[in-house]
């Protein structure tokens, strides 16, 4: 029986090479999702893998290696930039004796900590229950392999099983309940088809700037942080284009690369809100170095969720970071689906919107215009 080591704060983070991504931008992305689930990280080993072992996913002599770091630190806690299976996490936890973290667990933990409406917070236990099914182990050291003893024997069941019973009545429970939230999700998509007002949904890269665009076009007061996942629950806002001119504007989860399939499928429900659109706004980090990468990892995750045939408006944003913004503004004259803006400045909102107009002026059907900025509720009650 493997007692799991307690965590702390403080942490050393082992980075894995992969040739599909971007290096620099790999350990600047761990390095946020550290600072985002508040872990001090006192140092972080770059490890290149040629062939992962079934054991430790890593060699023995990396293993042995990282383990005197982290002796030498005395930390309690090595988050490890890929996913393990639940046996190498148990075997690295055994050899460096601290809690070992992987990608997929560290980003739960980030959700964990921002699901905030009531179906958020439904999605992210769910997901963590899914991951959890498969690595549990003892954690007390107080528990019995057994139950039982003289006129203390019960069905037989170790505490482990027990855990995995109550584990799986709870994913269940989350199920169905989460199954009554769609319903009630579709109820109200299927009000807003009825008013005839289009639907825009800003999809993008985490911390691309999506909620202080939205925040800019519907004077709304949407939370906004330099972090990654500032925001997971879906913001609803009203915004006029033009006079007559009425469009309903969604704010959602922002995605990253090798976004966990478990948090794709938790949170399809509220994905369903970047499928049920008319246009899609794809926020991209102009700023950012790897925004080619990061547009490549947005677009698998809307092909992943149906939503790739959707007509699609590319906003580059914080274009005031760039030495020559002008530039950005004069190649976005004419150009029907790309815009280069700031949310900061306002620079080229104006042009945004005018595309935005051409768009929904596109769209079959009328708009019956109503009041600006009005909030839509996506919170949906116990």
């Amino acid at each position: 029986m493997f007692d799991r080591p307690p965590s702390g704060e403080e942490a050393v983070v082992i980075h894995i090479l992969n040739a599909a991504h971007d290096a620099t931008e790999a350990l600047r992305e761990i390095a946020a999702l550290a600072k985002t689930a508040q872990a001090r990280v006192l140092e972080t080993v770059i490890v290149k893998v040629a062939k992962p072992t079934p054991k430790f996913f890593l060699g023995t002599g990396k293993v042995a290696e990282i383990g005197a770091h982290i002796l030498q630190h005395g930390v309690r806690l090595a988050l490890v930039n890929c996913s393990l299976s639940p046996s190498q996490q148990r075997n690295l936890e055994r050899a460096w004796q601290c809690r070992v973290v992987d990608r997929v667990g560290l980003i739960l933990d980030i959700f964990a900590s921002r699901a905030e409406s009531y179906e958020g917070k439904l999605q992210v236990e769910l997901a963590q229950l899914n991951y959890m099914a498969t690595r549990l182990v003892r954690g007390w050291t107080h528990l019995e392999r057994q139950k039982g003893g003289i006129g203390l024997r019960g069905p037989g069941e170790t505490q482990l099983e027990t855990d995995r019973r109550l584990l799986r009545a709870r994913i269940v429970m989350l199920n169905r309940r989460l199954e009554k939230v769609r319903q009630q999700r579709d109820q109200t998509a299927k009000a807003r088809a009825r008013s005839r007002l289009p639907v825009i949904a800003l999809v993008g890269y985490t911390n691309a700037g999506k909620s202080s665009l939205f925040n800019v076009l519907t004077k709304s007061a949407a939370y906004v942080a330099d972090q990654l996942f500032a925001t997971l629950d879906p913001s609803l806002r009203r915004l006029w284009l033009a006079i007559g001119c009425e469009v309903i504007l969604v704010d959602t989860v922002g995605f990253i690369q090798d976004l966990p399939h478990s948090l794709v499928d938790a949170f399809r429900a509220t994905l369903e809100e970047t499928r049920q659109a008319n246009v899609l706004l794809h926020i991209i980090d102009a700023a950012n170095p790897a925004h080619l990468e990061q547009y490549r990892q947005v677009r698998a995750v809307l092909a992943q969720i149906d939503a790739d045939h959707l007509p699609v408006i590319e906003v580059y944003n914080k274009v005031d970071l760039l030495p020559d913004q002008s530039a950005c503004i004069e190649l976005a004259e004419g150009c029907v689906a790309r815009v280069y803006c700031s949310a900061s400045t306002g620079l080229g909102l104006d042009l945004l919107k005018q595309q935005l107009f051409r768009f929904v002026t596109e769209l079959p059907g009328n708009h019956t215009p109503g009041a600006p900025n009005e909030q839509l509720s996506s919170d949906v009650a116990a």
